[in-house]
């Protein structure tokens, strides 16, 4: 077996996997319709998402974190099983959305809509859930678990 050695001249590269690769800018979905559209498993960290019209979409596991969703349209949006965690989701509309097993650590959600929601199997631990319109079966549930701080 013979062995061929190649050199390569030339500035060192950090590998394929560089850090300026792996820093992509978020996504700016603001003031955009993705109606009914399939977007499972996306990676909409830090996204800014104002006032986007996701209603009917499937977001199922997707990474939210950090999103911007103020005064986005959300209805009957498949949230099951998503990293909401640092979201800002002021005055946005998840009616009849589906939350359960999601995360909602930190969220701010003042104003939201949450009427009508499926949501008690989701982590509220830090978000001001009492500040968002919802059903009083959810209300009772959450003060329970994720009760207000005094």
């Amino acid at each position: 077996m013979r062995v061929v050695h190649i050199l390569i001249h030339g500035p060192l590269s950090e590998g394929p996997m560089s850090d300026q690769e792996d820093q992509a800018d978020p996504v700016d979905w603001s003031f955009q319709s993705k109606i009914d559209q399939d977007l499972r498993d996306s990676d909409l960290q830090n996204a800014n998402l104002r006032r986007a019209i996701l209603d009917g979409s499937n977001l199922q596991g997707s990474n939210l974190s950090g999103a911007d969703l103020r005064n986005a349209s959300l209805i009957g949006t498949d949230l099951m099983k998503c990293a909401l965690d640092g979201a800002d989701l002021r005055g946005a509309r998840l009616t009849k959305a589906k939350l359960n097993l999601s995360n909602f650590q930190d969220a701010k959600m003042d104003g939201a809509d949450l009427r009508g929601v499926r949501g008690r199997y989701a982590i509220w631990r830090r978000a001001n859930w009492w500040d968002a319109k919802m059903n009083e079966d959810l209300r009772k549930v959450l003060s329970k678990k994720w009760p207000k701080p005094e």
